[in-house]
This record gives C-alpha cells, structure tokens and sequence, in this order.
C-alpha cells in the first residue's frame, strides 16, 4: 500500500508544481499582498500553513521531531517557498517510511495545549493532503482577485484532454 501512498504524493507534488509555477508569474509584491477577504492572508502565507500544517502533524505529531514553526516572514518569494517545500517532502517520505504497512494502527498525538488524540497514520497523511488541496483553491482565488489568470492545478494535464 505504501506505492500507492508513494505515488499519491507524486501526484500531489505535480499540482504543486502547477502552483507554484503559476505564483512565479504574481509579482512579488502580489505574493506577500496580504488579503482582507482571506483574513489578512497572502497567498505566500497560505503556502507557509500548508507547510507547516505538514510539519506539525507529520513531523512534530507523528515522529516525535522537534521542528520549529514556519514563519510566513522567513519566507520572501516563491523560490524561498520551493526550499521550504523540499524539505516537506522529505518529511512526507520520512512518515510514509515510518508507517509503511502500520496505516491503521493507532497514533497517539498530543498538543501544545496538554490535550491528545488517537489518529492512525491514515488518517494523518488524509489530512495533510486535504488541507493542502482546500489552501490550494483559495491561493487561486487570491490570485484571481489580484487580477491574475491561474492555469488548471487539479489532476488534469493537458495530454489527457482530448478535444
């Protein structure tokens, strides 16, 4: 099962490819501009949750690793955001290696509150990936609003589309 997960992430790297090729077309000004409709949000502060959201929960949570919290500030364009990306993608293969053949097994989580959780590894990469593909739809609706045309980033490339 771990190719099939393996291979998911694949696909997702490529609609994230598809993204931030889109964002490199933003001035950089657009991708820190900071959007009242999406709670003061920019569309490079949404990429650093995304990121972090992977962190927290795959890295901290899940293999008990000390990371530090992504700052959107740290971050000042869409190259410095690749960085941060690669890194993540290493963390994804570090957790579909540690839990490879243990999807249904039970993980206990805990929180910076003192609370905890019993979440399987299942359901933590369901998560990561889910959050990443809902703050993937609102980075193309900020850059709409900013005026910019976003190519498709679902899970369709143009050789599959017959005319």
């Amino acid at each position: 099962m771990m190719e099939v997960f393996e291979s998911q992430y694949d696909w997702i790297q490529r609609t994230r490819e598809s993204l931030f090729q889109y964002c490199e077309t933003l001035s950089p000004s657009d991708y820190v501009k900071e959007n009242e409709t999406f709670g003061g949000d920019s569309i490079r502060n949404l990429h650093a949750h995304v990121a972090d959201c992977y962190r927290v929960w795959l890295g901290n949570r899940a293999l008990g690793k000390p990371l530090t919290p992504i700052t959107p500030e740290s971050i000042n364009n869409v190259q410095e955001m690749r960085e941060v990306f690669k890194e993540t993608n290493n963390l994804v293969h570090e957790f579909l290696n540690e839990y490879k053949g243990k999807w249904n097994h039970t993980v206990q989580v805990t929180f910076n509150s003192g609370g905890s959780l019993e979440v399987t590894p299942l359901w933590l990469f369901t998560h990561t990936i889910t959050h990443e593909f809902h703050h993937k739809g609102q980075i193309v609706k900020v850059g709409r609003k900013l005026g910019y045309v976003p190519p498709e980033t679902d899970l369709i490339e143009p050789s599959w589309v017959k005319s």
